[in-house]
Formats: C-alpha cells, sequence, structure tokens
C-alpha cells in the first residue's frame, strides 16, 4: 500500500509528527520532493530533531528511507542532519539516495541569495536556500544529476558549461564574483566520496517494494498553498507541493496511490510573503505565536517568526481538494485551549461578495476574511490520547471543521511528541 502524507495549507502544519507516527508501520519511506529550505520536527524518544532533507523513518531501523530523484539534494544539509542523529544516539539509519536526483549546488544559494537582495522590497520571502534557481537549472537542463559524480570527465563539462551562464548573471546583473568550475569540481568529488555509500538505484528498490506489497509512505514537503500551480503564486516555492507529484518525484505509478493523508492545523500559520486572509496581527498573533507547537511559532529551517492566524476552512478545503485527500489529521488543537472563544474563517469577502470557493491569487489579494466563533474550551488537553475525553466544546470544533472541509478527521493531535494524539471515527 502507498500512502501519501501532505500539507493542506501553507506548510508549517505538523506533517513531521504524523509522518513519523505512520513511519512506524511503514517499509518505506520516500521525500519526493524539495530541499533543505523547510523542515520536519520530531520529538521522538532518542529527542528533539529538524530534518531538512532525511526522510521522517529515519529513527525507524526497520525503514528503508529514500531521498527521491524530485528531491533538491543539499549534500551538506544532508551530512550535517546524519551526524546530528548520531550525535543524539540515533542507530544509523537505512537510506538510499535517488542516482537520479539532482544537487543542489553552492551557486544556486549564492544565486537565491543575490536575487533577494536585488529585488529588496519586491522580495517573494525566500528562505535562501538555492531552491528556486535549483528547479530552474533542473528545468532549463542545467542540472548536476548524482549520478554525475561517478563520470568526473561528464562531470566538468557540465560544470564548465553552466558556469558559462551563470557568470554573466554574477558578473553582469549581481556585480559578484565569478564561479570557478575548477573549485566546484572539488567540492563535488569531496561530496561524492561522503555519499557514495547511501546512492542507489531507488527507482528498481521502490519498484519491487511496490511489487512485494510493502507498505510505503510518500513523504511531502510545505503544503498546497505553496505549490506552483495550485498555490499562492507566485508567493510559493518551486517544486509541486502535491501528492500528485509523488508519482513523478519518486517514481511510482498513480494507480499505486490509494491513500492521501492531508495535514492541517487546529489554527493557521505560515512563512513568508502572500497572501494570507485568516491572519492575525499585534498582541493577539504574538500569544498565538508564542504558544504555538513545543517551542512557538518559528521555523524549523530558518527560525523566522511564523506568520499566524484562526483557523481557514475556505483555504483549507480548497488545499483538501487538490491534494486529492481521503482523509485528514488536526494537529495541535492543544494550543487553543487558552481562549475564550475562538473565530474560524468561514467565507472570504471579495468585491462585497462573500464566497467560500478558494480563488486565484490576484482576487486572493483583495478578499477580507468572513468568521464565525465558536466558545473555547478553556482547559489544558495536551497528551490526551481518547478522543472521547476532549471536552465537548473541542469536539465541536472538530466537528465544525470537518463539515466545512469535506473531508473526514481521522486523527486529532494533542501535543508534539509521538504519541501525543488521539484516534477519532467521523
Amino acid at each position: 500500500m502507498v500512502k501519501a502524507i501532505v500539507g493542506a495549507n501553507w506548510g508549517d502544519e505538523g506533517k513531521g509528527k504524523i509522518t513519523d507516527l505512520f513511519s512506524e508501520a511503514s517499509d518505506v519511506v520516500i521525500r519526493f520532493q524539495g530541499g533543505a529550505n523547510a523542515g520536519h520536527t520530531i520529538i521522538c524518544d532518542y529527542g528533539k530533531f529538524a530534518l531538512h532533507q532525511l526522510p521522517s523513518g529515519v529513527f525507524y531501523p526497520h525503514t528503508t528511507n529514500i531521498i527521491g530523484n524530485g528531491v533538491a539534494l543539499n549534500i551538506p544539509s544532508f551530512l550535517a542532519e546524519l551526524d546530528a542523529l548520531r550525535q543524539g544516539g540515533v542507530p544509523a539509519p537505512k537510506i538510499i539516495i535517488s542516482e537520479r536526483a539532482q544537487i543542489l549546488m553552492p551557486y544556486h544559494i549564492l544565486q537565491d541569495t543575490y536575487e533577494e537582495e536585488r529585488l529588496e522590497g519586491k522580495a517573494f520571502g525566500s528562505t535562501k536556500s538555492g531552491i528556486a534557481p535549483f528547479y530552474s537549472d533542473k528545468y532549463a537542463k542545467y542540472g548536476i544529476q548524482v549520478s554525475d559524480l561517478f563520470d568526473e570527465k561528464h562531470l566538468f563539462e557540465r560544470l564548465r558549461a553552466v558556469c558559462e551562464i551563470k557568470n554573466v548573471l554574477m558578473e553582469h546583473l549581481y556585480k559578484k564574483p565569478l564561479l570557478d568550475p575548477e573549485v566546484l569540481m572539488q567540492q563535488l568529488l569531496g561530496y561524492r566520496e561522503q555519499i557514495a555509500p547511501y546512492v542507489g538505484d531507488a527507482l528498481a528498490f521502490i519498484q519491487e517494494a511496490v511489487a512485494q506489497g510493502k507498505e510505503i509512505l510518500l513523504e511531502g514537503q510545505l503544503g498546497a498553498m505553496k505549490d506552483p500551480d495550485f498555490g499562492i503564486y507566485p508567493f510559493t516555492t518551486s517544486s509541486h507541493t502535491l501528492a500528485g507529484f509523488g508519482t513523478v518525484g519518486a517514481g511510482i505509478g498513480p494507480k499505486e496511490i490509494t491513500e492521501v493523508v492531508a495535514v492541517t492545523k487546529a489554527y493557521s500559520s505560515a512563512v513568508g510573503a502572500g497572501a494570507f486572509v485568516s491572519e492575525l496581527f499585534g498582541d493577539e498573533a504574538e500569544t498565538l505565536r508564542r504558544l504555538g507547537g513545543d517551542a512557538g511559532e518559528y521555523g524549523a529551517t530558518t527560525g523566522r517568526p511564523r506568520r499566524v492566524g484562526w483557523f481557514d476552512t475556505v483555504a483549507t478545503k480548497y488545499g483538501c481538494v487538490v491534494q486529492g485527500a481521503t482523509q485528514a489529521v488536526l494537529t495541535a488543537i492543544d494550543v487553543l485551549g487558552y481562549l475564550d472563544e475562538i473565530k474560524i474563517c468561514t467565507g472570504y469577502e471579495i468585491d462585497g461578495v462573500v464566497t467560500d470557493v478558494f480563488p486565484v491569487p490576484s482576487r486572493l489579494e483583495k478578499a477580507k476574511p468572513v468568521f464565525e466563533t465558536l466558545p473555547g474550551w478553556k482547559s489544558d488537553i495536551r497528551g490526551v490520547t481518547d478522543y472521547n475525553a476532549l471536552p465537548q466544546a473541542a469536539k465541536d470544533y472538530v466537528d465544525f471543521i470537518e463539515r466545512k472541509i469535506g473531508v473526514p478527521i481521522t486523527m486529532v493531535s494533542t501535543g508534539p511528541k509521538r504519541h501525543e494524539i488521539t484516534t477519532r471515527i467521523p
């Protein structure tokens, strides 16, 4: 069985914990897109870890973890995460890096940083992790595949060709030092020695696992609002964040994905620029940001304070639709226990008309939130594992959201730790 776990919103929904939870019953966990520009925070028996490149199954010795061909492989980040696992006492995980994955190069990070500087006030809020230049090069056919590391003549030819193009930008657009293909070659040869033990034919392994009926988990980064086609463009990432891309980013036939779990948080949060209709500001936002998650609402990769707001049923219903969700998981409901009453955004007013249909980005900029208010439960529910033990107001809140998004909510998380979660029968 192949199951995909993806975000229904802007990312930051708590997918790391849910992926970690499902990994316990999985044979294979595959990261199928994105790079080190976002992270999943895992709190497990070994401690707290922020994963950026590694799949979330690395804490289970029975799981094979695959970095798929759709991933932007940041090799220094990958090696640093492995080292963090070792220092944390985690047994060496089983890892396969697809030989077809492409390498996020040092110049991608430079170009990303320089472009944000050039745009100044019109910047897109990039994490400056090199993701946009990486995917631009991949689809312009200037990328470097992992397999290229093992053919030095071919590799150097690729580097010389890409440096010719990049150096025009470095000199004339950014006014920065030129790239040296010889220096890059030596960097890559150093990387080769360190990742060689992990590189393999991921496609063949995955196809065999599918044929054997193994439990396979597809792990997505970010969420539906960050997809370049269906998200809030251009304030998106540069890889497809939808479950459907798992077939391409991992090499699995579309018919094999039988379940899509969309993760959404009991309130909204986002990092980066772009429209965020239900956003809170001032003291109200700072309180929610401070109480959110295990260490507050700050990015696992950047440390940037996340924007926060009330739950948005318009955006979440849309996110579940484009993800093809068969079920939803609601996280972080415990955070809301301090509120007397809780608002939920159930519509957008655009040019004087109220709609519950998520609009295209140009119209989204005009949207004003329409709220409904529910009573809070004013109690600490962190760590509750029996759904029936939750206060009635909390269960009413879940029921309300489920009706609005049109997808069954099968699990409700009551804390950041691995087993702080309840199972709900819709």
